[in-house]
């Protein structure tokens, strides 16, 4: 089963987040590097910041702060089966990172697989137990899984009055509000 766009587009909101804190990663060293490739994706030259993300990582084909780049690029681009083994060969080369973990996670709740994305998000606050982005997002895949367990209870008990105000609580909670933009 498919997430509602409404689900979905909280999900993806919070892996935009981590692409920024992505770009931080990145070392004095080759700090220009990151941000030049983090500044394209930023500026919506998805093709070019994939050149140079795919011309480093060729140099450097074990660099995960690239490849992390390369993951997002990739989900930005809307690539996602190449997004998602970017991401899952980063968490399996780099366990200890969280972020992959978070962002694999949000393109399988985006891809309905809802049990997946919540192990990953398990993953991601073990190995960083104060990563917030992680943990909203367990609570949406939480709410999501709670939603899909109440329609279906719904479906198969009509009679059952407490099921509806349940839903629909939680349809609202997963429906994202509209924010003002904000400035960088």
């Amino acid at each position: 089963m498919h997430p509602s766009p409404s689900s979905r587009s909280t999900l993806l909101s919070a892996a935009r987040l981590v692409a920024v804190l992505g770009a931080a990663w990145a070392g004095a060293v080759h700090a220009d590097v990151y941000g030049d490739v983090a500044q394209q994706l930023r500026d919506g030259k998805r093709a070019q910041a994939l050149a140079a993300a795919q011309a480093y990582i060729a140099g450097k084909p074990t660099d995960p702060q690239m490849r992390f780049l390369l993951g997002v690029i990739q989900t930005e681009s809307g690539s996602t089966e190449q997004a998602i083994q970017t991401f899952t060969r980063l968490t399996q080369e780099y366990p200890e990172l969280p972020e992959p973990h978070n962002n694999l996670a949000v393109l399988l709740a985006g891809l309905g697989q809802f049990d997946q994305a919540r192990e990953e998000l398990a993953m991601a606050i073990r190995a960083n137990p104060d990563y917030a982005t992680a943990h909203e997002n367990l609570g949406d895949v939480y709410a999501k899984l709670a939603s899909l367990a109440y329609a279906r209870s719904l479906q198969l008990d009509k009679a059952n009055t407490a099921l509806a105000p349940k839903l629909t609580l939680l349809q609202q909670l997963l429906t994202p509000a509209t924010k003002p933009a904000k400035s960088p």
